[in-house]
């Protein structure tokens, strides 16, 4: 792989008459009708996937570009689009000054779930995108957290705030496909107790695809796409540019500190961050600070990269590692107090355990129960232009390895229970052919090799396998006047496979270890060996139709396909950070989902409206229950924690989504940003539910009905050196969650509840130059220390007891947060 990288490297720098090619630089200012400036106004260049955000001050700046016509695309929050058609001269800045017209519609660029870059109004296929700005004002534990607070119909299951997997429309794990630079990412995401490894603080943009969807990324994505967009070079080429970014939580006392360098200059550019967070444990009125919920966190990311005439590439590495607490929830039974476990097995009375002190619950000091994640990334991408004719070739080449230990063991802090290495390797080609008779057509083929292995562990709750992904697709779109036509096709092969896998015990300690065939004894192996292929295709249909420039219809039909991963065929032990004993079952099937999609946009002068419903039925659908004995009694296989198998049936997934955004043109500068997301999921196992009756109708982890409204006022004038200035009041209300998997108590009611949150922001200009020197982000997160438990939050039934004294089990989730973040450009 590396000489793979350094070939392309050196074929992308050696081409004829290329190694000294100057590159050409735009700039320029936004404005609107008035000739006012626009602040963080989006400008992009469409056909070459680039494009930067305006400062406070309407400002922007686009380098390291290849010579020839392009065509510029600015747009903002309450303006029409505008377009030009500018010629860019290597080792020469062109400058332009655009001007948008008066409020109407954005009309955004995406590049995630479609084949090449389309205008978000125009796509099929349901996409929601959120920019850097957005992330930033809202304060999250990590960036699915800030996603959230910005996309309809995503939600996240967490466990504290540093951990969120993805749930789109009802479905997560390996359900929702999660891209880094275009990437999937690879980390054992069917965990439940640990988040994505990603410095959220380099993170540019995140685009959304909601849906089977997109046919270009293969396997686990039947529920949706999120793809994380980190940020790239830009400003004046041949002068180095930084940013520093330091942000401050009052709950569980953050600190976050986040540097990035950048330069480029003649069409090379080379980029880094350094980012390092930490965290003592959380806290909530009922809870007090929540024993086990600290973290650390380190990131490094490295690029470097060339833009020519013959298209670009790209080589980036990231580094990260997470030390996480592991929180259990156990108590005093009288006072409520968080307990902590001492001793190992059958020593350890979970009733009985001693109180943890005030010094281990504000300390940022992490607790030897804990989790160590490392993943490493490195990641070529190359774009190639192909003639004269418009042709590109895409190609992307990945390596990622994730390491993951689990130290639960308080006798022998050292010694991890669970020690997971998993390496894998991403390849991806694909090729846009010229637009012949205004047909657009993509091929390519993707996939990937994967390893797993064990390390120096005592719990094993998979084996080691191997894996081999291959796929291949074909993409069409045509456009016929306001019509705007789009489908696919894909066929996608997984094999997976493993040897026998032998465990015993370990005279020395007493606790498991790996053993081999022979000193095993006889004994049946804890995974016996297993080989299977599984096979699906995906297709996709879909179209938007103008109406007229403010009335768009989009609608989309798609079946997707996921391959069982390996915890649903091939577990058999404990995870200790779940608590949890996983079963597999191995004669599961592929899961296939038919999804209907039907979206109404409203552009107007004054607002931006939205609806979309849809309708998604599920064969073969995996999920987890509890397993009980034939008088209906749980199993427990391993004393102090639950145990579940996984079963597969029929199911079924409706709901809607609801967008409303109003700008007034009396009232510049103020906007009322409204949103509803609501999803059902309904379980259509016969036999359960003619044996289980009402308990079994729903099936579990579906969020309830939300409705986010946000009040923002963003002054268009400058105060002195403030520019961009903004006031917001921010109210997100759940309903009750009263449609829930009852089987075994699985799952239970949650009551509903309201947050609100109140920020405040602005921008720090120079007097003359406008150059923007800080930018300020504060908010003030639920407000009024509401004490609620989310539907999707795992922490909810950490609880040991039947009943409590004061009413209330589990843990609830984090109270009233201050945030302050600063932002330097430099």
């Amino acid at each position: 792989m590396r000489l793979y990288i350094i070939f392309l490297l050196f074929l992308s720098a050696g081409l004829p008459g290329q190694a000294q090619a100057q590159t050409a630089t735009v700039r320029g200012t936004v404005r609107d009708a008035q000739n006012r400036p626009v602040p963080y106004a989006s400008v992009a260049l469409p056909e070459r996937q680039q494009g930067a955000t305006a400062d406070a001050a309407g400002i922007f700046a686009l380098s390291s570009l290849a010579a020839g016509p392009a065509r510029l695309v600015a747009s903002a929050v309450g303006y029409e689009k505008v377009e030009q058609t500018i010629t860019l001269t290597e080792g020469q800045t062109t400058e332009v000054s655009l001007s948008l017209p008066s409020a109407a519609a954005l009309r955004e660029v995406i590049v995630t779930g479609v084949s090449r870059a389309t205008e978000l109004r125009r796509s099929p296929v349901p996409v929601a995108a959120l920019s850097r700005r957005d992330i930033n004002l809202n304060a999250s534990g990590n960036i699915i957290d800030a996603a959230v607070k910005g996309v309809p119909g995503l939600d996240a299951v967490t466990t504290g705030p540093n951990i969120s997997k993805p749930f789109i429309r009802g479905l997560g794990y390996n359900r929702v496909l999660t891209l880094y630079d275009g990437m999937r990412q690879e980390g054992q995401q069917w965990g439940d107790e640990h988040g994505l490894e990603v410095d959220q603080y380099d993170i540019d943009r995140v685009e959304v695809v909601k849906g089977p969807a997109s046919l270009i990324y293969g396997s686990d994505a039947v529920a949706g796409v999120v793809n994380l967009l980190p940020r790239r070079p830009s400003g004046p080429a041949g002068r180095l540019q930084g940013e520093a970014l330091s942000e401050y939580q009052t709950n569980n006392n953050l600190l976050g500190n986040s540097l990035a360098l950048s330069y480029h200059q003649n069409g090379w550019q080379v980029a880094g961050r350094g980012s390092a967070r930490l965290a003592r444990a959380y806290r909530n009125a009922v809870d007090g600070r929540v024993f086990g919920t600290a973290f650390r966190e380190l990131n490094t990311t490295l690029s470097a990269g060339r833009e020519g005439p013959w298209g670009s590439s790209r080589l980036s590495a990231t580094l990260y590692e997470n030390q996480q607490e592991i929180p259990d929830g156990s108590r005093d039974s009288l006072s409520r107090r968080l307990t902590r476990q001492i001793f190992d097995g059958s020593q350890d009375d979970v009733k009985n355990r001693p109180l943890v002190g005030d010094a281990d619950l504000s300390t940022y000091r992490i607790n030897p129960l804990s989790q160590r994640i490392q993943h490493y990334r490195l990641l070529n991408n190359n774009r190639f232009r192909l003639g004269r004719g418009g042709g590109e070739l895409h190609t992307l080449l990945g390596w990622q390895r994730n390491v993951r230990r689990e130290f639960t063991h308080p006798t022998a802090p050292a010694q991890a229970a669970l020690h997971l290495q998993l390496t894998t390797l991403n390849y991806d080609v694909r090729y846009a052919a010229p637009t012949w008779w205004g047909i657009e057509t993509t091929l390519g083929i993707n996939g990937m090799r994967q390893l797993n292995r064990s390390g120096d562990a005592t719990d094993f709750a998979i084996p080691d396998y191997n894996l081999f992904d291959l796929g291949g697709y074909g993409h069409v779109k045509k456009t016929f006047g306001k019509l705007d036509l789009s489908g696919g096709l894909r066929y996608d092969s997984r094999w997976l496979s493993w040897n026998d896998f032998y465990t015993g015990t370990d005279p020395a300690t007493g606790f498991g270890r790996r053993v081999s065939r022979a000193a095993a004894g006889g004994a049946a192996p804890q995974f016996a060996a297993f080989g299977r292929r599984y096979r699906g295709v995906s297709a996709s249909a879909g179209a938007s139709y103008a109406f007229s420039d403010k009335l768009v219809l989009r609608a989309n039909l798609a079946r997707g396909y996921r391959a069982p991963n390996i915890t649903e065929v091939g577990s058999n032990g404990l995870d200790p950070g779940a608590h949890i004993v996983y079963l597999g079952n191995r004669a599961f099937s592929p899961e296939f989902s038919f999804q209907q999609d039907v979206g109404l946009n409203a552009y107007l002068p004054d607002a931006e409206l939205g609806v979309a419903v849809f309708n998604n039925q599920l064969t073969n659908y995996i999920y987890q229950a509890r397993l009980v004995d034939a008088q209906g009694e749980p199993v427990v296989i391993v004393p102090g924690n639950l145990t579940y198998q996984y079963q597969q049936s029929r199911a079924r997934l409706y709901g809607a989504e609801a967008t409303a955004q109003l700008h007034p043109r009396a009232l510049p500068g103020l906007t009322l940003n409204a949103s509803l997301a609501y999803v059902t999921g309904l379980n259509q196992n016969a036999r359960l539910l003619e044996r289980q009756g009402e308990p079994a109708r729903y099936l579990p982890l579906i969020p309830p009905l939300h409705t986010r409204a946000e009040l923002r006022y963003t002054a268009r004038r400058q105060f002195g050196p403030l520019a961009g200035s903004y006031l917001r009041a921010v109210a997100d209300t759940y309903a009750a969650q009263n449609r829930f998997y009852a089987v075994d108590n699985t799952e239970t009611a949650t009551s509903g509840y309201t947050l609100v949150g109140l920020g405040l922001g602005t921008t720090l200009v120079s007097g003359g130059s406008k150059k923007e020197r800080a930018q300020l982000f504060v908010q003030l997160d639920n407000a009024f220390n509401v004490a609620y438990q989310s539907h999707l939050n795992r922490l909810k039934y950490f609880e040991y007891y039947q009943a409590s004294p004061n009413g209330r089990s589990g843990i609830f989730n984090q109270g009233r947060n201050l945030s302050v973040k600063v932002v330097v450009p430099f």
